[in-house]
């Protein structure tokens, strides 16, 4: 379906925030052109410790899991001057 002007419209999608119970602790609503861009902004919420589940009205996109971030790995920066 194309809107006029040949654009494709909109879709709302909502993440939900899976609590450490398992169960839907909240949700964030936003509106995106596509499960791509909608995906980017799911892996936001997903960095801050939980899991998020991603959908647009009925349909299931995917589920992220929670990221800890002491497992992630860490990046040693060498001290003193250096050249580039």
């Amino acid at each position: 379906m194309f809107l006029t002007g040949g654009t494709m419209p909109s879709t709302e999608y909502r993440a939900y925030i899976i609590g450490s119970d398992g169960h839907f602790a909240s949700f964030r609503a936003f509106v995106c052109d596509g499960d791509d861009e909608a995906i980017t902004w799911a892996k936001q919420l997903a960095g801050e410790g939980h899991a998020v589940e991603l959908w647009t009205r009925k349909r299931f996109i995917l589920r992220l899991p929670d990221s800890d971030i002491s497992s992630l790995p860490r990046i040693a920066i060498a001290s003193g001057s250096s050249s580039f």
